[in-house]
């Protein structure tokens, strides 16, 4: 992990994602509307896409910092990494 998105970050979104899910639970439980439900799972899957984002975008960079890479190198990838992290969202 990088000071971006530390491991404690990435914990941390985890554990929301928890909340989240243990939320779901209530709401079947309490025997609530389905497309209430619905858009909360969806919520979710959101959610957990963006962690494993992350998690790829921060090993991309761990595998290659130790690659030498032009300047112009580095902002193509800094670019599709963002492109990444908005195709998962």
């Amino acid at each position: 992990m990088n000071c971006t998105h530390s491991k404690e970050a990435v914990l941390r979104r985890l554990k929301k994602i928890e909340g989240q899910v243990k939320g779901i639970q209530r709401m079947i439980d309490e025997e609530q509307s389905c497309i209430d439900i619905l858009v909360q799972v969806t919520a979710v899957r959101a959610a957990i896409n963006r962690v494993g984002t992350i998690i790829v975008m921060n090993q991309t960079r761990k595998c290659l910092g130790d690659v030498p890479m032009t300047t112009e190198q580095e902002q193509v990838m800094e670019k599709l990494l963002g492109e990444l992290s908005k195709f998962s969202e």
